[in-house]
């Protein structure tokens, strides 16, 4: 199965997208398009890269010295069923702590039978759109204060 991606290599050593040492990948497509959204360029379906889940999941295996894995985007969720093989494969194997910002309220997720069962392989959940009024550079891993940090499990 294939998941489109913002960029084709994901990132290590981030230091800002969740606790600890993590490895981030973005993926590709949003329709909330939040005014004033840090990632406007993964907003399109079109645009972004492809990528065979395995492909991804090599790079996974071979990361070194993280804490975890942060999956940001575009929003993860618009992808569901990729997503959701990917995150449970990723969680099964690896171990590695899962945090995923989205545009969806927790609320919303849990509503939705297509977007729920990815919660069960999500140690965090940042959620929520981003709102520029409610912007604030001193809150922690999140960009406006309506957006929360949600400690959903631990599998």
């Amino acid at each position: 199965m294939k998941i489109r991606l913002a960029s084709p290599v994901l990132m290590p050593d981030s230091i800002v997208d969740g606790e600890g040492i993590r490895a981030v990948l973005w993926t590709q497509g949003c329709l909330h398009k939040c005014p004033g959204c840090q990632n406007p360029q993964t907003h399109s379906f079109d645009d972004g890269f492809l990528i065979d889940i395995e492909e991804v999941k090599e790079q996974i295996d071979a990361l070194e010295g993280q804490d975890g894995i942060t999956f940001s985007g575009g929003d993860p969720f618009y992808n569901p069923e990729a997503f959701l093989l990917f995150v449970k494969r990723v969680k099964e194997e690896t171990g590695l702590n899962i945090w995923c910002y989205t545009g969806y309220t927790y609320e919303e997720i849990l509503a939705n039978p297509r977007l729920k069962t990815v919660l069960d392989y999500i140690d965090v959940l940042v959620d929520g759109r981003f709102e520029q009024a409610l912007f604030s550079p001193y809150l922690e891993f999140r960009g406006s204060s309506n957006q929360r940090i949600l400690r959903i499990g631990n599998k």
